[in-house]
């Protein structure tokens, strides 16, 4: 379907650390099918590799309402709340 198509050409993009092309391709996977977690998921990985915590938290925390089963955005959200704290420790 057209949205996992999409999500598979993010990923290849994110493969090749093309994020900004990789983030168009989730977010039209997402807007295809809003309920598909996948998406949220891999855009949450590209916006936390940016260094966008909160945005990443956000798209983690879809994924669990969406999927309570799915254990890498559960890490991935731990990892992420712990990584914006020691940021703003650090002052930056």
């Amino acid at each position: 379907d057209l949205a996992t198509a999409f999500n598979n050409r993010g990923h290849i993009k994110y493969l090749r650390v093309e994020f900004a092309a990789a983030m168009e391709d989730y977010a039209a996977a997402i807007e295809s099918q809003p309920g598909f977690e996948v998406p949220y998921y891999n855009r949450g990985l590209v916006l936390y590799r940016m260094g966008c915590f909160d945005e990443a938290i956000k798209d983690f925390r879809k994924v669990l309402e969406l999927n309570p089963q799915f254990e890498d955005a559960a890490l991935s959200l731990k990892q992420a709340i712990l990584d914006k704290e020691e940021k703003q420790k650090r002052g930056y």
